[in-house]
């Protein structure tokens, strides 16, 4: 979508708005597992979009009553091609991840979409690559979620109107590798880009006071968790039973794929015999990192733990700085004596702190079994902002419902709570500061209005290299996309 320059109301301007779809979407495509299904949308006369939603139909189906948009070549930009569908598609995708459309016409996503191919483009210019493991694992990701949704292969082909389940995957595949390229193409662009203390100073106060932005409510929440004791006995029962599958895969010929598709408690993998395809940089946590990089292709690992339970690993492959590897997660059963007995150490807490006889700050250091906050005094960090402040309007459901009426200092009841691995586990929580809904202070807000200053900076500086690529390029657009008010100047006139 275009971009636009203005410094005034900066939390609600359009570009600001425009500029977040453009970081969030691309972020969203690269994270999200599934893909929507590839539908299209009805569009009248003028070209305007019906948010009614309808499958994509066989050409040989279509009749002459029927008003949906055939789909053909909407633009070129260098070596890629938009179709009139992409249009449509991006319009669903944005839907799907809750961002507001309302008033984004379909020349502005047209836009957006000519904007990501450019930066594609450059970045093959500039010689930026991207690993084919990591799109073939997430396109891998995104075929299975397709295929459980639609409830076989051949209605994948039939709605992307392909000949043939290796079709669809690799329009997949370019797709999110044009994606991934765009990313790191406007990664590279930015890099350079920062404020100083004066720039963020004179963005904020060229700001007319009546047009400030508003921050909500925000508040600072820190948590104290008892987790239930895992016995030696329960520790000791996953190791025997890994060990019992690696030996019938070393002695006994036992296929590793189909113990990891019936034993391991792993939801992400199980499906795929324990798949995964990771590297140096690959967001898992180091410990399974550090095994799979000690073995040789075809070694399975003896059990090890990490904080999700116990796991044997396996190398398929090693593919250069990739490893294509398999594993089988089993987490230790958690004893009922014990779960009662973290319950009553986690009330034993909380009557200390109500009584005064030790503050919360110091009950976490010693107590908490959150290793993550335990230091800080139990205090949470977003990870969104990577502060400590939570938005009320924006925080997780979930703690938000936890925290909504409590007061300054006061002391939640023992909730309930799961790990990531499903296992019980208490917590008590409190707010300890809270930020009333304000008009931006140059002071109070220095964090977030710097933050306002360096994303407006780098719309101009996007901005600047679009300007400069396009002239550069070549672009063609067709249709009624020719008659599009541009701010960028795709049309070359």
């Amino acid at each position: 979508m275009q971009l636009k320059q203005t410094l005034l109301k900066p939390i609600n301007t359009k570009a600001l708005f425009l500029f977040s779809i453009m970081l969030c979407y691309t972020l969203t495509l690269q994270a999200q597992d599934s893909l929507i299904v590839k539908d299209t949308l009805i569009v009248d006369e003028r070209n305007a979009i019906n948010t009614e939603v309808v499958p994509i139909l066989r050409s040989d189906t279509i009749t002459k009553q029927q008003r949906y948009k055939v789909d053909g070549i909407a633009g070129v930009v260098g070596d890629y091609i938009v179709l009139e569908s992409d249009v449509d598609i991006m319009y669903l995708e944005m839907q799907q991840q809750n961002f507001s459309v309302e008033g984004i016409t379909r020349c502005e996503m047209f836009g957006k979409l000519l904007e990501d191919k450019l930066l594609a483009h450059h970045a093959i210019q500039d010689s930026i690559v991207v690993a084919d493991a990591e799109i073939m694992d997430r396109t891998a990701k995104q075929m299975e979620y397709m295929v459980s949704q639609l409830g076989s292969e051949e209605k994948v082909v039939s709605f992307y109107r392909k000949s043939s389940i290796e079709d669809v995957q690799k329009e997949l595949f370019e797709v999110n590798k044009s994606t991934r390229l765009a990313s790191m193409m406007q990664e590279k662009i930015f890099e350079n880009v920062e404020v100083t203390p004066e720039e963020i100073r004179q963005f904020f106060f060229a700001i007319p006071e009546d047009e400030r932005p508003i921050f909500g409510t925000e508040l600072e929440v820190a948590q104290i968790v008892i987790e239930p004791e895992i016995t030696q006995e329960s520790r000791r029962d996953v190791i025997n039973r890994l060990n019992e599958y690696r030996r019938d895969i070393l002695e006994n010929g036992v296929s590793f794929t189909a113990r990891a598709v019936i034993y391991s408690q792993d939801p992400g993998s199980a499906s795929k015999g324990g798949l995964y395809t990771i590297n140096r940089e690959t967001p898992f946590i180091k410990e399974f990192k550090d095994i799979a990089f000690s073995l040789q292709e075809g070694e399975i690992s003896e059990p090890f733990e990490t904080e999700f339970g116990f796991h044997i690993l396996k190398v398929d492959k090693i593919m250069g700085q990739d490893l294509e590897i398999r594993h089988i997660l089993l987490i230790p059963e958690v004893k009922e004596e014990t779960i009662a007995v973290a319950r009553t150490k986690m009330d034993n807490i909380r009557n200390k702190i109500i009584a005064g006889e030790i503050s919360f700050e110091e009950a976490a250091r010693s107590e908490s079994d959150e290793k993550e906050t335990r230091n800080d005094g139990g205090q949470l960090i977003n990870p969104e902002t990577f502060d400590t402040r939570f938005e009320l309007t924006k925080m997780d459901p979930v703690l938000s419902a936890q925290v909504y009426n409590l007061a300054d200092g006061e002391v939640s009841r023992v909730v309930v709570d799961e790990d990531r691995t499903g296992r019980k586990r208490f917590k008590i929580l409190t707010v300890t500061n809270r930020y009333e809904e304000h008009v931006a202070d140059y002071a109070k807000d220095y964090e977030k209005i710097r933050e306002l200053a360096l994303t407006q900076k780098r719309i101009k500086a996007i901005e600047k290299w679009q300007t400069t690529k396009i002239k550069e390029t070549y672009i063609n657009i067709n249709g009624d996309f020719t008659s599009c008010q541009f701010t960028n100047n795709w049309l070359q006139k």
